[in-house]
């Protein structure tokens, strides 16, 4: 988007209703990726131009492990006891639901859409593989 006709870019959080939050976030984003990457921006538009920023903190070298644990879960428990939107059930944190289905998939096994087993059927009878036989 930012480099077609009309230029464009991503919506602030919120998006448009409520769009006040994340200007200052998107300028960091901005100046953590394209800055320190030297490629962005105000470079041509030739090719890809994902640039990434990777930072790895360790809570020992602040007020240690025990300490940032106890604040994080005073944050979840914030998060999970804030009042839910009409309609949703209750608050989640982000990778609580794929970890809801990792740990269901474990125990029941993975539910695959319907027209996957049968597309798989044709190759493994081309290439002589049984096909796995459902519990």
């Amino acid at each position: 988007m930012a480099f077609t006709e009309p230029k464009g870019a991503l919506l602030p959080l919120g998006g448009l209703d409520a769009g006040h939050k994340g200007y200052a976030l998107a300028l960091l984003v901005e100046a953590l990726t394209a800055g320190l990457a030297g490629f962005g921006r105000a470079d041509p538009p030739a090719g890809w131009g994902g640039t990434v920023f990777v930072q790895a903190i360790d809570p020992e070298a602040f007020s240690g492990l025990a300490a940032f644990k106890r604040q994080m879960d005073c944050v979840a428990a914030s998060a999970h006891n804030a009042k839910s939107r009409p309609g949703i059930d209750r608050v989640r944190l982000p990778g609580e639901r794929g970890l809801h289905r990792y740990r269901e998939q474990l125990a029941h096994g993975v539910a695959l859409y319907p027209t996957i087993m049968p597309a798989l059927a044709e190759w493994a009878e081309r290439y002589d593989v049984p096909m796995p036989v459902a519990a």
